[in-house]
């Protein structure tokens, strides 16, 4: 058996390190040195991964390019019923998740992650937020790793996401049951962008957002379907022709359908329209 005191050994990829209780190694996850690490505080840790679980993120879970740590923030409530939540100051409907216990989970979260907020954003995912963008997933994927607040009920005591110094990101316009669902977009949107996880990375450069566009249409076979013919210069074989046509279908879908992000567009005014 091995020395439990014998330090970690690197071979490779894995970092691999001597334990004295016996381990499946079937069952062990793989894990990559320097693998992005999502730490997601929750009340319902069952829920993950969900659909992270699946697919090309699936994938990359599994080959230990990125970490799914679910925290279950029941651990850390008050009393015999475990109780992290209480009726609000100053009345209103609804609970409110207490301070002392988000705290508790926050501290237990940050244990070996450093202090530096763009190395390791900590993230409440809240109707309220900032709006979550492509251009927050690229920072995010950028970190070392990230940890979510999942909330539930009313919401959460100010006092303790302003002493963490935490950052409110929202989906959108519309309000959640909790923040599960959004963790799992913002971790799918963010971990996609890793090194490694797509398998051509450049079609993340074509894609809508990317260059602050809507992306263009796209056609398969067959050639001819329900009357509808694929547009002659996706056949011509004129990459250049191809390029072109492409950039001015992305430039009319964004100004027809998001005109607030074509406005947004460099030496573009408010208002104006390509002829």
């Amino acid at each position: 058996m091995s020395d439990p005191d014998t330090p970690a050994k690197s071979h490779g990829r894995l970092s691999i390190s001597a334990s004295a209780k016996p381990r499946d190694l079937m069952e062990e996850p793989r894990l990559v040195k320097g693998a992005f690490v999502a730490k997601v505080i929750t009340l319902f840790p069952d829920a993950f991964p969900g659909t992270l679980g699946l697919s090309l993120t699936g994938k990359a879970l599994d080959l230990g390019v990125w970490r799914l740590d679910p925290i279950d923030l029941r651990g850390f409530g008050e009393g015999k019923h475990r109780n992290v939540d209480d009726t609000p100051a100053g009345g209103g409907a609804g609970m409110v998740l207490r301070a002392d216990v988000v705290d508790a989970a926050f501290r237990h979260a940050r244990v070996g992650t450093p202090p530096d907020r763009a190395r390791w954003p900590v993230v409440y995912l809240s109707p309220r937020g900032a709006p979550f963008t492509q251009a927050t997933a690229r920072r995010f994927a950028a970190a070392e790793g990230i940890t979510l607040l999942c909330g539930r009920f009313e919401g959460v005591d100010q006092r303790v996401l302003d002493h963490h110094q935490v950052e409110e990101v929202s989906l959108g316009d519309f309000v959640l049951t909790g923040g599960e669902i959004a963790a799992q977009a913002i971790l799918d949107a963010t971990v996609r962008l890793l090194p490694g996880v797509i398998g051509n990375a450049a079609s993340l450069d074509e894609e809508s957002h990317s260059h602050g566009l809507l992306e263009h249409p796209h056609y398969t076979r067959p050639q001819m379907w329900e009357g509808q013919e694929i547009p002659a210069v996706l056949q011509s074989g004129n990459h250049a022709e191809i390029a072109k046509w492409r950039r001015a279908q992305a430039e009319a879908l964004t100004q027809e359908r998001r005109p607030d992000l074509w406005a947004r567009r460099p030496g573009t005014k408010p208002g104006t329209k390509d002829v």
